[in-house]
């Protein structure tokens, strides 16, 4: 028998996320880093919890292994996620992810992927330049150049965002 899913608002996972967010944040702050980047993802027997930490000058072995041990007490304190897990903390790398309103600002003029939860102008998968981050009525919107077009991308529609390198 088929199963459907019906996409909700904010689904357990992100909800979970939120609270890994909110429980980390400030410990991360404590200790000279920023949190830029929070997932959970549910596994078969367990979930996997990563975070990712960035600073000026950039993140070392030691600031992930700090943190973990950190992190580790405090999630298993609040048994969060509910179950066995595996906690991954790292900088974020080249590939750095885009996740909040201040990480849109900071990399304007740099070369972007962005994934949505719906076409816009008929595409799902954007790669381009990311030339502003603004609101404008009330909603959040990514300009974003591609060729010879500029995509008006509204922040709700955001799966994914990651800065582009090239190698």
């Amino acid at each position: 028998m088929p199963t459907f899913f019906v996409s909700e608002p904010m689904t357990p996972v992100d909800t979970l996320r939120d609270k890994i967010w909110a429980l980390l944040e400030p410990v991360v702050a404590a200790n000279g880093m920023e949190l830029i980047y929070a997932e959970c993802l549910r596994m078969p027997s367990r979930w996997i919890v990563r975070i990712f930490l960035d600073r000026e000058g950039g993140i070392t072995l030691d600031d992930c292994s700090g943190i973990s041990h950190q992190a580790g007490d405090i999630l298993d304190v609040h048994d969060t996620p509910p179950g066995p897990y595996t906690l991954e903390v790292s900088s974020p790398g080249l590939d750095r992810p885009l996740y909040r309103d201040q990480d849109f600002l900071k990399y304007r003029g740099s070369m972007i992927r962005l994934k949505t939860d719906r076409k816009i102008e008929g595409v799902k998968h954007f790669k381009g330049k990311l030339l502003d981050y603004r609101e404008e009525g009330g909603e959040k919107l990514l300009l974003l150049g591609a060729g010879d077009k500029i995509y008006r991308i509204p922040r709700e529609a955001f799966v994914k965002a990651n800065l582009e390198y090239d190698i």
